[in-house]
């Protein structure tokens, strides 16, 4: 059995991309974590596969390196919606996808007839320590001191799907592996945590690293420039809009009667066919 597949990429986060509309996907942990490997498989930060939804145009499933199941990627839905356009799935330009983390309203963007990025609305960002979810004394985790490993942190939680910590560093140059582990695995996110290191360059302008449940660093991750923007709007650090440049490129995010809206590109690597 052979498994057609497309590779692509928002800013440097990367993803095998399978349509499983039209053809059965494995979906198992051993299978996405071979095939993401970059040694001996496809390679990517994971699998994004294509399905029919009850309620909307399409539904949405992500898969970490590791194959476990994550909530939302806003680097993924980006070039999920252009597969679904590029491949004649849909005529249409504006998309609703259903995902684990729920509704997103994808536009796309175009040069000409090619679909070269988009912009989505991510809805609302979640502030509520049981919602996020993190074990903490109050409500809210907002520029809040916590001993992670050896070293006191401030820290500001917030999810768009999946938890986000963001911690503000004067320097992105420092052992992301290490740190980024203990964040991971750190006993007040019961369900794991991206880690956003965050370093402020003026107050609609910001450099981050990230350290993905899961995967590791990543090139990029979109939630978690939306929650990097959010977090600093919170702690004054930026106004209602920023650009947030990351390893792989920047994305432009906006805050806008509530809602968090996220612009950028998305892109075709190359596709293929990989026997099962």
């Amino acid at each position: 059995m052979e498994l057609h597949f497309t590779k692509m990429e928002g800013i440097g986060n990367d993803y095998i991309y399978v349509d499983g509309i039209n053809q059965e996907v494995p979906m198992d942990a051993e299978f996405i974590s071979r095939i993401s490997n970059r040694h001996f498989g496809i390679g990517g930060d994971g699998m994004i596969v294509i399905l029919k939804s009850d309620q909307y145009d399409f539904k949405m499933r992500m898969f970490n390196l590791d194959g476990s199941e994550g909530m939302m990627c806003g680097n993924g839905i980006r070039c999920f919606a252009k597969f679904c356009y590029d491949h004649h799935l849909t005529d249409k330009k504006v998309l609703n996808i259903e995902t684990k983390a729920g509704l997103r309203i994808v536009e796309l963007i175009f040069d000409g007839d090619e679909v070269v990025g988009a912009k989505v609305d991510m809805q609302e960002p979640i502030l509520n320590c049981k919602d996020i979810p993190v074990i903490f004394d109050q409500e809210k985790m907002i520029n809040e001191k916590v001993m992670i490993g050896d070293q006191e942190y401030a820290l500001t939680a917030v999810s768009m799907g999946n938890p986000h910590v963001i911690t503000y560093v004067d320097s992105l140059d420092f052992d992301i592996e290490t740190i980024g582990k203990q964040f991971e695995h750190h006993q007040i996110f019961p369900e794991s945590v991206n880690t956003e290191f965050v370093e402020v360059i003026n107050d609609h302008y910001l450099k981050m690293r990230v350290w993905e449940r899961g995967s590791g660093e990543t090139m990029a991750c979109g939630t978690g420039a939306c929650a990097v923007m959010y977090a600093s709007y919170l702690n004054g650090y930026c106004k209602e809009k920023a650009t947030v440049e990351l390893l792989g490129g920047k994305l432009e995010i906006e805050l806008q009667e509530g809602h968090i809206f996220m612009t950028g590109p998305a892109t075709t690597v190359f596709e293929g066919k990989i026997k099962i």
